[in-house]
């Protein structure tokens, strides 16, 4: 069984996050500049087994797609079409930000490292890869 590896979208920056090759555990990988994003998955692809790629659907709290849904919508078209033998799937990332703030806020990390925007957006990638794997084990 291969991993999974979740993807927090941003117009700068995307969080990326990995499954553990037994899919029980979930853990911040990096933080890559978007426009790089896609080469970077080329090669980490190619080196690792990775089956499923997780983005996170950006949704607004009514439940409409965010601004950010007319990038991710064409990178995940792009996405299926570069991996066919891979599932490439959505997975709601409401509220994932203000969860990695909090999770930051609880562990004791100090408020100089809660600024560190590409902190909070490898925790977001994690809690997206997090929720994505406890409902496919429900």
């Amino acid at each position: 069984m291969g991993r999974i590896l979740a993807i927090d979208y941003g117009t700068k920056r995307t969080g990326i996050a990995v499954s553990d090759p037994l899919r029980l555990i979930a853990g911040g990988l990096t933080t890559v500049e978007t426009k790089q994003l896609e080469r970077w998955l080329a090669q980490y692809v190619a080196e690792n087994d990775v089956t499923t790629i997780v983005v996170g659907k950006p949704t607004q709290t009514n439940g409409q797609p965010s601004d950010t849904w007319r990038f991710v919508e064409p990178l995940v078209a792009r996405l299926r079409r570069a991996y066919p033998d891979r599932e490439v799937t959505l997975y709601d990332e409401r509220f994932t930000s203000v969860l990695a703030h909090r999770a930051m806020l609880e562990s004791g990390i100090g408020r100089k490292a809660r600024q560190n925007k590409a902190l909070v957006d490898k925790i977001s990638a994690t809690i997206i890869l997090q929720g994505y794997m406890e409902s496919i084990h429900a």
